[in-house]
């Protein structure tokens, strides 16, 4: 597969109208029958989500961190795939393996101390390339760091606004 051929006309699209290069993702999160869980509908696809185990959930869904690290594991794999081909780095194999440690005393209120949220997440790619130079493989790792939409995200947190009201 050709990616500079199959991303020419897209490039040159947004070279020549920018504003078509802008979109926006949705994702609606819906009840279920148990506050411990819920459908995501992401317009392309429904998954099921639930709480985490430690918190009261059954363990049998993804968590919603689960779906947070899912989508950083996701995207590095993808960009690092996507740039090893377009950069023509000879690899027989990558994957990405995202771990997030989080305190679950911080989710349910056991302690002001303790954060909500992840305390640390640590991506290993692990790529596969005997035959690529070290130069290769340090701007493979460049360049997946520096185009991976959610990693980037992640470093970068964007203003996130927060509206509450009926839905009409």
């Amino acid at each position: 597969m050709d990616i500079r051929s199959l991303q020419k006309p897209l490039k040159e699209q947004y070279r020549r109208e920018p504003a078509s290069s802008r979109i926006t993702l949705t994702a609606k999160g819906s009840e279920t029958a148990t506050p411990l869980s819920c459908s995501v509908d992401i317009g392309r696809a429904i998954y099921q989500a639930e709480a985490h185990k430690g918190v009261g959930g059954t363990g049998t869904a993804a968590c919603s961190g689960d779906l947070l690290i899912g989508a950083l594991a996701a995207c590095a794999q993808l960009t690092c795939q996507l740039v090893a081909k377009a950069m023509g780095v000879p690899t027989r194999h990558i994957e990405v393996t995202v771990n997030g440690d989080m305190d679950l005393q911080g989710t349910l209120g056991l302690s002001k101390e303790v954060p909500v949220g992840f305390q640390a997440i640590r991506v290993q790619v692990d790529v596969d390339a005997p035959e690529a130079t070290q130069d290769q493989l340090r701007a493979l790792q460049e360049k997946t760091e520096q185009y991976c939409v959610v990693l980037q995200t992640l470093l970068h947190p964007p203003k996130i606004e927060s509206d509450w009201g009926p839905s009409n």
